[in-house]
């Protein structure tokens, strides 16, 4: 992250202001808190990762060192979120408290995805605070994009097989097309296009004018959320087929039955069948959450042998994160957006936090609302009730995080988490994603078991 000009507002360059309104904005930029601000051209840092990045677009001087500082609960959050993650796939296999829900409700788990995506939204803000060639920052932000969608691909296609396999290589037939890393760069490119082009000019002094100055993203929002509800609840799933490779390399046929609209289910839901229709049932994640739920699991709620009456759909590959849950989840990311504009526009701590609890207490009430009406909170299906949740409680924990850290200076001891919110990118990648152990199995002593892991006492 670069330091720029401390202009919360977006006023006039330099050359349009003079050296006067230059020196102002410099001043109202130590005012605000000091929190560093990264350029324009920066947004490299809005995915996982938000590092140092380094642009070549012509900036203004940098402001005095007080107002060079990053905005640190932004780092201790995401390495919160990573650390979290780490957590959820090394101890979720036997605490089902820290795995995900196997359909509707919540655990700690189903936080993982919304919190990173609303991270993303937030230094989006911050990314593009200035914008002075929006065609430039629109192409960059689409290479990033598909760089990061790329490496989803990689990761999470099939082409690794396994931290205890020492092959690699995928049947493009049946490789994994959506995964994390390619919901984020979706949810990341369409936030990043809102904050390029769709900003109003109003002056903010209240709560009120900002939804004024952002009401064009407001709107997108709410047109996304509506598409997807009718969606979910209008499209007609009819009755599918799917194969497996049984015992022996056999293939087993199963039928499912629906024939029904707006069911939310795990057989018969409208994002399912979007997915097998539109990337192909061999494209989709062939491990289900669902498998672990009380009609597929004689284990429930962790994963085990199917019950003698099991349905047919128990075997089924869904992906969660398909396509059309991945509407919601850029809702998620121009959430997020929002929350960011809040330090770019607000210079008091006070009036930040406000501003953050307010929409954060409210999106927790209309959730539980929906619940309570039967608009049940489901992960898989990233429904709206799920996303205002999530979405809530990020921000209350944002807000508290920033209270501790960059308000009361409650630093030393979230020195790692701010370190693995720094490096988070690289950490999902050689940790979450098995790189690393993959690659020390990969050294051993004439036969692949006698490999560094065990040498050290980690195991085989």
């Amino acid at each position: 992250m670069t330091a720029v000009d401390g202009n919360a507002g977006g006023g006039a360059s330099p050359a349009r202001g003079g050296g006067s309104a230059w020196c102002c904005r410099q001043r109202r930029a130590v005012a605000m808190g000091g929190y560093e601000l990264v350029r324009s051209d920066d947004a490299v840092g809005a995915d996982l990762e938000l590092g140092a990045g380094k642009g070549a677009l012509s900036r203004p001087p940098s402001p005095s060192p007080a107002a060079r500082q990053r905005l640190v609960s932004l780092d201790v959050f995401r390495g919160i979120t990573v650390l979290l993650m780490i957590i959820v796939d090394d101890a979720g296999g036997f605490l089902p408290a820290l795995n995900h829900s196997p359909w509707d409700g919540l655990t700690i788990a189903d936080f993982v995805m919304p919190f990173f995506l609303f991270i993303v939204g937030v230094s989006l803000t911050l990314a593009y605070k200035r914008v002075p060639d929006k065609l430039e920052a629109t192409k960059k932000a689409v290479l990033r994009a598909l760089k990061l969608f790329c490496l989803g691909l990689v990761l999470q296609g099939g082409f690794f097989h396994g931290v205890h396999s020492l092959t690699f290589g995928v049947d493009l037939n049946q490789i994994r097309l959506m995964g994390i890393l390619q919901r984020i760069a979706i949810a990341y490119l369409l936030a990043a296009i809102c904050e390029i082009w769709l900003k109003g000019d109003d002056d903010v002094d209240s709560g009120v004018d900002l939804l004024r100055r952002y009401r064009y993203q407001l709107f997108v929002a709410l047109l996304l959320s509506i598409m997807y509800t009718v969606l979910l609840y209008g499209i007609y799933v009819p009755d599918w087929d799917y194969q497996i490779l049984g015992p022996g390399s056999t293939e087993k046929s199963f039928s499912v039955k629906c024939g029904v609209r707006g069911d939310t289910g795990p057989a018969c839901n409208a994002v399912g069948m979007v997915d097998r229709t539109i990337l192909g049932i061999d494209h989709l994640y062939r491990r289900p959450v669902y498998a672990r739920t009380k009609e597929c699991s004689i284990n429930y709620p962790e994963n085990g042998p199917l019950p003698p009456d099991a349905p047919s759909w128990c075997q089924a590959p869904f992906d969660p994160e398909g396509l059309l849950s991945s509407v919601m989840a850029i809702v998620t990311c121009l959430i997020g957006l929002q929350f960011g504009h809040i330090i770019i526009h607000f210079e008091k701590h006070k009036g930040r936090i406000i501003n953050w609890l307010i929409p954060s207490f409210c999106m927790l009430a209309l959730a539980l609302s929906m619940e309570f009406v039967g608009m049940r909170m489901n992960k898989p299906l990233y429904t709206i009730s799920y996303t205002l949740a999530t979405a809530g409680a990020a921000g209350l924990l944002f807000a508290g995080i920033y209270a501790l850290v960059d308000v009361y200076g409650f630093r030393r001891p979230t020195i790692p988490m701010e370190w693995m919110g720094k490096h988070a990118l690289m950490i999902y990648v050689l940790v979450a994603c098995n790189i690393l152990p993959m690659f020390i199995r990969g050294f051993y002593w004439r036969d692949p078991k006698n490999n560094l892991l065990k040498f050290i006492g980690v195991g085989a």
